[in-house]
């Protein structure tokens, strides 16, 4: 019996499991609403559904203080260079939650105007089914992401592939899809 039968705390833990346990409870998002979604995305930070729970209660206006971007709504070509700048001004290690149909695949507005799938532009790293998608999807989306970051797994994923982990969250909030992703060969499904 060694020091495998201690359990951990603040003196036998791992560096490494720490500052994955912070990076889980201190995600700051970036505001960045573009379109019907950003309202769900409001919502889902008022007090009914109170992110501050898990630390991320605040919105951050400045891109240099946030970690995690939230693509809520369609994303058209001009505002295309725009979101670059402000993922590329973002701290690292940062993340992407692509929210609703219009973000994910361009949604019904498959036409030039629209971008046909913000992982064009950023890496994704869980996308948010619905049209517009309710608060608890999004709520989920973001407890998938806690628990990758926590897992570690996030921290290898951009390796030589300069793609996020693409994790498709399941719609929570009893509403029927109304559109539906298009089908990408690097999403892979979270078991719920």
């Amino acid at each position: 019996m060694g020091i495998e039968a201690v359990s951990h705390n603040f003196l036998t833990g791992r560096l490494e499991d720490m500052v994955q346990w912070a990076r889980k409870n201190s995600m700051w998002p970036a505001t960045f609403g573009l379109a019907c979604c950003a309202i769900e995305m409001m919502g889902t930070g008022a007090a009914h559904y109170d992110l501050g729970r898990y630390g991320m209660e605040v919105f951050r206006a400045s891109p240099r203080q946030a970690d995690l971007m939230i693509v809520a709504g369609r994303v058209s070509q001009k505002m295309a260079p725009v979101l670059r700048q402000v993922y590329d001004q973002m701290v690292e290690p940062k993340w992407v939650i692509s929210m609703g149909v219009c973000a994910s695949s361009g949604g019904m507005f498959n036409n030039y105007a629209i971008v046909q799938g913000v992982d064009q532009i950023v890496p994704v790293d869980v996308y948010v089914p619905g049209c517009p998608p309710g608060p608890e999807t999004l709520m989920h989306g973001i407890l998938t992401l806690h628990e990758a970051v926590s897992n570690g797994e996030l921290l290898k994923r951009r390796g030589n592939s300069k793609q996020g982990l693409g994790i498709q969250s399941p719609q929570l909030d009893g509403q029927t899809a109304s559109a539906t992703l298009v089908p990408n060969p690097r999403v892979r499904k979270v078991k719920s």
